[in-house]
């Protein structure tokens, strides 16, 4: 069957679906339909919550705690997120379009992508609204066993763009994620990882922090802070030692439960209620 073939029928089968409860998936099909996935996860943002996971294809065993960490505070440091929030970027685009240099031996890449095994992913990044700051992520993977995309594929979920965005936005409206809304959530989440670790780190321990947790690699930190790779190391080696860490994968970690631990964060650096709430559980009742 013709792509042309697959794409009429699957969007005749999708499109009765909008604004029903089974919309999300009956979307995941309508994908797998166009091209052989083995991972389809739709995120919606709202703009002042926490991300929901509106369908996932990750084997049951995996989801809880993958995804727990992710739409609590590991989604901050997404490419996808940080695209669309950072550069207000739309449309469809590979994992490589825009995650930085050496992301693929950062902390995060091994927690949610080769744990997963995952091997290669595209995407949508959807706009819904004006203001820009509620959006959807439309994941695609394939798995270690599977090739990666070709180009062809590549191409043919590009130019559907137009038709997925209408789909998206007449299924999800704004209303539906701003309903209920006080506290901004999401942009307390921001402003804990801007402050990460600055209460006991220089400005440029701090910005190292920052970036290796973006999943910068220590060759690509030198060129865009036009510093020498070893005195990268000496900045990371030192703000290590003070975090009391002495891996990416714990700064990761520590990074990740310092938010985790937080139900009512109230700005400044989350180490400081972290560390206080360790040494009281500890402390001699």
């Amino acid at each position: 069957m013709s792509f042309l073939a697959k794409f009429s029928t699957a969007t005749a089968q999708l499109v009765p679906r909008l604004r029903s409860d089974v919309f999300p998936s009956m979307l995941a099909k309508y994908f797998k339909q166009l091209a052989a996935l083995d991972n389809v996860v739709i995120i919606t943002y709202p703009s002042k919550k926490l991300p929901r996971i509106e369908h996932n294809d990750l084997p049951s065993g995996q989801r809880a705690s993958t995804i727990d960490r992710f739409v609590k505070g590991a989604f901050l440091l997404d490419p996808y997120y940080l695209a669309a929030t950072k550069k207000n970027q739309r449309g469809f685009y590979q994992l490589n379009q825009l995650a930085p240099s050496g992301f693929d031996h950062s902390e995060y890449y091994r927690t949610y992508y080769k744990s997963s095994g995952l091997i290669d992913e595209c995407g949508y990044l959807i706009q819904l609204g004006d203001t820009g700051k509620n959006f959807v992520n439309i994941s695609l993977g394939r798995i270690s066993m599977s090739a990666p995309f070709s180009a062809e594929q590549l191409l043919h979920f590009s130019e559907i763009t137009p038709l997925v965005e209408a789909l998206v936005t007449q299924h999800w409206h704004t209303e539906d994620f701003e309903f209920g809304t006080q506290k901004d959530l999401r942009g307390r989440l921001e402003a804990a990882l801007e402050y990460f670790g600055k209460s006991m780190l220089t400005e440029r321990e701090s910005q190292m922090v920052q970036m290796i947790l973006h999943g910068y690699s220590t060759k690509a930190i030198s060129s865009r802070l036009s510093i020498s790779v070893e005195t990268v190391k000496l900045h990371r080696k030192n703000a290590y030692a003070k975090l009391d860490i002495s891996t990416q994968g714990e700064l990761f970690h520590l990074f990740i439960d310092s938010l985790m631990s937080i139900d009512n964060y109230e700005g400044g650096d989350p180490l400081i209620p972290y560390q206080s709430a360790i040494t009281a559980r500890s402390s001699p009742s």
